[in-house]
C-alpha cells in the first residue's frame, strides 16, 4: 500500500469541506496547492473519505493485536484512535489481551475461591462495547417508508460538473437551474419542456500572462435577478460575474481581496451585494459593474449577506457580529450582537422587520431595528446551525393571519420549524442520518425541502410536519430548491451531480 502527500492533502480538504470547515478548507487548500493537485477522479470520492481510512486503519491494529503467535484469536478492548499510533498502547493491549485468553484452568481457582469472583468481575467489565466511532446502523432501522420515495421515473440526473456541486438556483421566471461547483464552472441547465436538459458551462477564468486560463477556484455563490434575465454568480478567485442566459459573460466585478462567499441581487435588480473573506460587503451597480460602496466593518471574515430593502443590508462574520448598513451611510446605522460564536447565516423576513441569525454557537435568534437585545433567543439544536429559511407567505402577504414561520437546518441532522411570533418549535424533522446543509419552502409555504449529507432529500407538509416524499441521490446534499411554480425540486450534490425531481402528479 502506497500514499502521497497530494492524496493525504485531498481527504484533509475534503473532510473540513464535508464538516462545513468551509473556510478552514479554504486556507488548508491554499497551503496545500489544493488546486493543483493530482489527484484523479476527485468527484468520486465518497463522502467521509477520511474517516473511512482512519477507521480501517484502526479495524487493522486490532485486528493485528487480537491474532495470538498460535493464531488464535484474543478479545481485545476497542483502541482510540491514539491509542492506535502509540507503541506503548499497542504492546500493552498485546499483554492485555494474552494475559486474558490463557486457559483458565491454569489459575488456581481451588486454593482461592475469591478469585474466581475478582476474575468473573474483571472479564465482564472488559467486554468489548458496542463502538460508537464506526458509521451508524441507524438507517437499518429508520428507512424511509417506500410509500414516500420518489420514483426513478421522476428524478433526472444531471451529469457534467467534475467536482462537488455546491449551490444551485432556479431560474425566477422559467425552468433554466443554475449551479455551481469547484470545478471552477457554473452552468445552466435548461429543464424547460422541449429543453432537452441541454445545458451552457459557464467557465470562470482569469487573466494570466495576457490569456484567460481557468482560475481553478470554487464557484460558491449565486444568484438570479428578479426577472430571470441575469445570472449573477461569486467565486473563490475574489470575482463576481455577471451573465446572460445564454451563457455570455456580462460584466466581472473585481474589488474583493479574496474569495467571495456570499452575493444577492436586491428586489428591483439594480444593485448586487456581495460578501467576502477580505472582511468587507460591497454594493455593485449591476448595469455599470462598479463598486459603489465597500463596507469594510467586520474584523473577520464576512459570511452571509441579505437585503432588507432596495439599499439597506444585513451582513453577518466569523467576529459573531452583524451590521446593518445603508448605501450612502459610512457607518451602520444598527450592529446586533449576543451570538457567541460564527454568524452563519441571515435572513430578513418577507416583510423586512425581523432578521433572523444562526450560529455555530447552537442559537437562532430573531432580531428588531426597534431593540438592541434580540426579540427571541431560540437554542434547541445541539450541534451548529447551518442556515436559515422564512417561509414566503408570512403576514402581510396575501393572508394577514398566516404565521410568521421559520426553518432551520442544523448539523445535529435535524430541521426545526419555528413559530416567530411564539418563540417555539411546532415541528422537529428528524428523518435525517447526517448534518443538514439547505432547506427551501416551496412558493406557496406548504411543503419544505431539506437536504442532507446523507444523500437524502425529504419533502415536508410544514402545517402537520409529516413527511411526503423522499429521493436518496448519490452524494451529499449541499443545496435544495424549488421552481417558481413549486411543482420541481433541484438538489446539488458533493459527487458532482445535479439533480430535479418531478412532483407533478
Amino acid at each position: 500500500m502506497s500514499f502521497t502527500s497530494d492524496e493525504v492533502n485531498f481527504l484533509v480538504y475534503r473532510y473540513l469541506l464535508e464538516s462545513g470547515f468551509k473556510h478552514s478548507a479554504y486556507t488548508f487548500g491554499i497551503e496545500s496547492h489544493i488546486s493543483h493537485n493530482n489527484v484523479l477522479n476527485g468527484a468520486q470520492v465518497p463522502p467521509a473519505a477520511l474517516l473511512a481510512v482512519i477507521q480501517k486503519g484502526i479495524q487493522y491494529t486490532e485486528a493485528e493485536i487480537s491474532i495470538g503467535e498460535d493464531g488464535s484469536e484474543r478479545v481485545i478492548e476497542s483502541l482510540t484512535l491514539i491509542d492506535a499510533v502509540m507503541p506503548d498502547q499497542i504492546e500493552q493491549r498485546k499483554q492485555q489481551a494474552a494475559a486474558r485468553s490463557k486457559p483458565t484452568e491454569n489459575l488456581e481457582m481451588s486454593n482461592n475461591a475469591s478469585t474466581s469472583t475478582v476474575f468473573g468481575d474483571h472479564a465482564v467489565k472488559n467486554e468489548e462495547p458496542p463502538s460508537n466511532n464506526g458509521p451508524s446502523t441507524v438507517n437499518d432501522t429508520m428507512e424511509v417508508d417506500s410509500s414516500y420515495e420518489i420514483p426513478q421515473s421522476k428524478a433526472t440526473t444531471l451529469r457534467g460538473h467534475d467536482s462537488e456541486v455546491f449551490i444551485c438556483a432556479w431560474n425566477p421566471t422559467s425552468d433554466l437551474l443554475a449551479s455551481g461547483s469547484g470545478d471552477s464552472t457554473a452552468r445552466i441547465w435548461n429543464m424547460n419542456e422541449g429543453g432537452g436538459n441541454v445545458h451552457l458551462t459557464l467557465q470562470h477564468c482569469i487573466q494570466k500572462g495576457g490569456t484567460e486560463v481557468p482560475s481553478n477556484k470554487d464557484v460558491t455563490s449565486l444568484d438570479w435577478n428578479c426577472d430571470g434575465s441575469l445570472l449573477a454568480t461569486g467565486s473563490y478567485d475574489g470575482f463576481a460575474r455577471i451573465w446572460n442566459t445564454e451563457g455570455h459573460l456580462v460584466s466581472t466585478l473585481g474589488q474583493h481581496k479574496g474569495p467571495i462567499f456570499a452575493l444577492k441581487w436586491n428586489k428591483k435588480g439594480n444593485y448586487i451585494l456581495s460578501a467576502g473573506v477580505d472582511k468587507t460587503t460591497i454594493i455593485w451597480d449591476a448595469q455599470t459593474g462598479q463598486c459603489n460602496q465597500q463596507f469594510s466593518f467586520h474584523s473577520a471574515p464576512a459570511l452571509d449577506v441579505d437585503w432588507q430593502g432596495n439599499q439597506s443590508f444585513a451582513s453577518c462574520s466569523t467576529d459573531q457580529c452583524i451590521h446593518v448598513c445603508k448605501l450612502g451611510t459610512d457607518r451602520p446605522i444598527k450592529t446586533f450582537q449576543g451570538h457567541t460564536n460564527e454568524v452563519n447565516a441571515i435572513k430578513w423576513d418577507p416583510q423586512g422587520s425581523l432578521l433572523a441569525s444562526c450560529s455555530d454557537d447552537m442559537s437562532l435568534k430573531i432580531w428588531s431595528m426597534n431593540r438592541d437585545k434580540w426579540v427571541h433567543d431560540l437554542q434547541a439544536h445541539n450541534k451548529e446551525i447551518y442556515t436559515i429559511k422564512w417561509s414566503p407567505t408570512g403576514p402581510g402577504t396575501n393572508n394577514p393571519n398566516a404565521q410568521l414561520i421559520l426553518a432551520s437546518a442544523s448539523f445535529d441532522s435535524t430541521v426545526r420549524l419555528w413559530d416567530v411570533d411564539r418563540g417555539t418549535c411546532i415541528h422537529t424533522l428528524t428523518k435525517h442520518q447526517e448534518p443538514v446543509y439547505s432547506v427551501a419552502f416551496s412558493p406557496d409555504g406548504k411543503y419544505l425541502a431539506s437536504g442532507s449529507f446523507d444523500k437524502c432529500v425529504h419533502i415536508w407538509n410544514v402545517q402537520s410536519g409529516n413527511l411526503v416524499h423522499s429521493y436518496r441521490g448519490t452524494g451529499g446534499i449541499f443545496e435544495v430548491c424549488w421552481n417558481h411554480r413549486g411543482d420541481k425540486v433541484g438538489a446539488s450534490a458533493s459527487d458532482g451531480s445535479v439533480f430535479v425531481l418531478d412532483l407533478r402528479k
